[in-house]
């Protein structure tokens, strides 16, 4: 197993999720500590059970992060207890209209950005605050490379992604010279179970445990931004580079 060694106490959001799982198998060593948090607690206490019998010692909260501020206070309280050396801001929510819906209905589109925007974002600063005083500290955020384009079927999962990546951005440039690392990690397709198994899968699938591998050397190398596979970057390029007209007609023409 590849693991990252130095971090000691680590925290996790979405670790009930297929990502989450793998970030959480991958540091569950001897004398580590994890964090671990998400909505699905029978997940949680399956993953808790399996970083355990890896020899680490296992924490988990069933956290909505809908609620920002009972997030931010049990994150706090946590960091208190014990200082967080990196943490993994792993939750989203991917929903897109429903079909034959013409846009999002308004409560998804304020549930996507809270999830995917909002309350990454505020745990980020939170965290990195409380790290610039110490002088140290990694932060993961995890994007998508929906962010990178004007999805009309997903507006409020690309939007909240796109914000993501800025956040990541500007929070990174504020809090390097105190010694905090910010990582933006941008994954592609991942070869979920169901996705696998779905009809029309899309190309170049990447399996959750190589995934978790890179993430999570991409914040050891202290990367500002990652994004894998390789195709989405040369997509993103492609997509900023096309027509106003010709990349709506293309946007459009990817509805599931």
């Amino acid at each position: 197993m590849i693991y990252i060694s130095d971090p000691k106490r680590i925290f996790l959001t979405g670790a009930s999720g297929h990502l989450g799982r793998a970030l959480a198998r991958l540091h569950a060593v001897p004398g580590v500590e994890l964090t671990l948090w998400g909505r699905d607690t029978d997940k949680l206490e399956e993953i808790a059970r399996t970083c355990r019998e890896a020899g680490a010692k296992v924490g988990i909260l069933a956290q909505d992060l809908e609620d920002t501020s009972a997030s931010l206070a049990a994150l706090r309280a946590a960091d208190a207890r014990a200082p967080i050396d990196l943490a993994y801001l792993v939750a989203g929510l991917g929903d897109t209209c429903a079909p034959g819906q013409l846009v999002e209905p308004p409560e998804q589109v304020l549930r996507l950005a809270q999830v995917n925007f909002a309350a990454p974002a505020a745990l980020a600063s939170a965290l990195a605050a409380r790290m610039a005083e110490r002088g140290t500290g990694r932060i993961v955020l995890i994007g998508s490379a929906a962010g990178h384009h004007a999805l009309p079927f997903a507006a409020s999962y690309a939007a909240s992604k796109a914000g993501l990546a800025r956040f990541a951005q500007a929070l990174r440039i504020a809090v390097a010279p105190r010694g905090v690392q910010v990582t933006l990690a941008v994954p592609g397709f991942l070869a979920t179970p169901g996705r696998r198994e779905a009809s029309g899968a899309p190309p170049m699938l990447l399996e959750v445990d190589e995934a978790a591998r890179r993430i999570a050397q991409a914040a050891r190398e202290g990367r500002g931004t990652y994004v894998t596979p390789w195709i989405f970057r040369v997509l993103h390029l492609v997509d900023r580079t096309l027509p106003g007209p010709v990349r709506a007609r293309l946007l459009r023409a990817m509805a599931p």
